[in-house]
């Protein structure tokens, strides 16, 4: 392809974007003709960091066809949901996504989209669309990031926090705020967490395994929901979540108040570790230390993963917390991230 012919090719490619996001889709009220019809609830699960592929294969090639991956992201509709566009011939990337995804094209067939260094926020469903002239149909993939779900409250204490500082709680402590999905998937392992939080859509749940009267009264056991909320003016905890990271959390014992711990990270080349980093090295390390340690934020917690008797006679697995002493106390240890 000489230079003048891939100007016009990446120009026409620019001119698509509009009029292919307001392209109503038809593949589904019809049998797919050209591209293979997934599994019943197609779905991959990776975790962060990782490179994936969602999978989207032809059974037969038109002449003449485009292609294009959208992120089904109901919080942003618009242009900046798509990902790239292709015409076989040269490919135009778009938003957060785009720079980190490319077609695979491991064979003539293959409109396979792969995603580099996965991040929290990729979570979600996907949409492979071909356009073959005026027709087009297309086939959703959904990716799960694997993760862990953890309730965060503001050391200011109860719900302190509205939906912006929710959010940036989340970051703050290497995490996201948690979809419903990500809630819902926490309380079918067992989380059992009786204060409302934030989820990244605006409204605000509460997950109850064991209903009981201080948490709501003998409702069935489910998704307690509050519905949205004003993002503004109304003040609740957060549900957060996180995935692997590319460290790890370890312990450093001692008799420490805050600041001391922070010099004894640093003495091991690390940092006081996040909440989430915490989470994710119990999750997915098995982290299992029965003494309490400062982190990043000013609280005290703990993760066990095999509950004993001389362990405070705690009875689940999880990050257990002690809240947000006094920094000026000399009873915890440290719990460092490298």
């Amino acid at each position: 392809m000489n230079c003048a012919t891939f100007i016009m090719v990446a120009a026409s490619l620019l001119s698509w974007a509009d009029s292919f996001y307001h392209h109503s889709s038809k593949g589904k009220e019809k049998e797919l003709q050209y591209l293979v019809e997934p599994p019943v609830y197609p779905a991959v699960t990776a975790r962060r960091g990782e490179n994936i592929t969602l999978p989207c294969v032809m059974q037969t090639k038109p002449s003449h066809y485009r292609v294009k991956w959208t992120k089904l992201d109901p919080l942003r509709q618009g242009v900046q949901n798509i990902i790239l566009i292709s015409n076989g011939h040269a490919d135009k990337h778009y938003g957060v996504l785009g720079p980190r995804a490319s077609l695979r094209r491991a064979h003539a067939l293959d409109l396979s989209l792969l995603l580099f260094g996965l991040e929290l926020e990729d979570d979600g469903q996907y949409r492979c669309e071909l356009i073959n002239g005026i027709d087009d149909e297309n086939v959703d993939i959904t990716l799960g990031i694997e993760g862990v779900v953890f309730p965060y409250q503001s050391s200011r204490g109860r719900y302190k926090l509205n939906y912006n500082d929710a959010k940036e709680a989340c970051e703050k402590q290497d995490g996201t705020l948690a979809t419903y999905m990500q809630l819902y998937k926490a309380w079918t392992e067992g989380l059992d967490w009786c204060n409302a939080g934030w989820l990244n859509d605006g409204t605000v749940h509460y997950p109850i395994i064991h209903p009981r009267p201080a948490c709501g009264g003998e409702l069935l056991a489910g998704i307690r929901s509050y519905g949205p909320q004003h993002r503004t003016k109304e003040h609740f905890d957060a549900f957060c979540f996180t995935s692997t990271t590319e460290g790890s959390v370890f312990y450093v014992p001692g008799v420490l108040n805050f600041s001391e711990a922070l010099h004894a990270c640093k003495k091991e080349g690390a940092t006081l570790a996040r909440v989430g980093q915490l989470y994710s090295s119990w999750k997915f390390l098995k982290m299992d230390q029965c003494d309490g340690g400062w982190l990043q934020d000013g609280s005290v917690r703990f993760p066990i993963t095999n509950p004993r008797k001389r362990c405070g006679g705690i009875s689940e697995a999880g990050v257990h917390s002690f809240g947000f002493p006094k920094q000026s106390v000399r009873i915890y240890g440290a719990y460092c991230y490298r």
